[in-house]
């Protein structure tokens, strides 16, 4: 990611459909965005990637490595208009980034209760759920809970192989 995507990033972050799944819901300013990109962009644990395909940006990916090296938490987004089947292809990639280029040796993700379509893409990317923290987050109307998933590299390549027919 770079200044360039900001504003773009920022959009598709601020849009109902994106908001409404993250732990802040509130509307972005463009200030606090920045903020937040200047904070980020110079920790090398942290990966802010922009997804293209054919050459257009359609979505977002972080990567946090806070607790170890190997260890890292993804948070990640489509263009609210990006055509179906986007975001399994952002997560192939950003799967691919964080095993090959991080070696990581965990990738962690969380998604709020609520949010179907999150927990299922998490099982269609071979990840396991590993807990729920019942009522977790509070929305500023009611609590949720937060499921929580968990990949191995070594599951990764399992299944990657597995989906490419290479083994069985």
């Amino acid at each position: 990611m770079e200044e360039t995507d900001l504003e773009r990033v920022l959009q598709w972050r601020n849009h109902p459909d994106v908001r409404r799944y993250m732990y802040t819901t509130h509307e972005i300013s463009l200030e606090e965005h920045k903020s937040w990109f200047a904070r980020t962009r110079s920790n090398p644990s942290i990966s802010l990637l922009i997804f293209e395909q054919c050459g257009e940006p359609c979505g977002f990916v972080s990567i946090v490595r806070s607790r170890s090296r190997k260890i890292a938490d993804w948070g990640f987004y489509t263009a609210p208009d990006a055509p179906k089947g986007t975001g399994r292809k952002l997560g192939q990639c950003a799967l691919e980034y964080g095993f090959n280029e991080l070696a990581l040796h965990k990738l962690c993700g969380q998604a709020l209760g609520f949010n179907e379509s999150s927990i299922n893409f998490h099982k269609a990317l071979w990840f396991t759920e590993e807990g729920r923290l019942r009522e977790q987050h509070f929305d500023g109307i009611a609590y949720h809970d937060v499921v929580c998933f968990g990949l191995l590299a070594n599951e990764w390549q399992s299944f990657r192989k597995d989906e490419k027919g290479q083994t069985q």
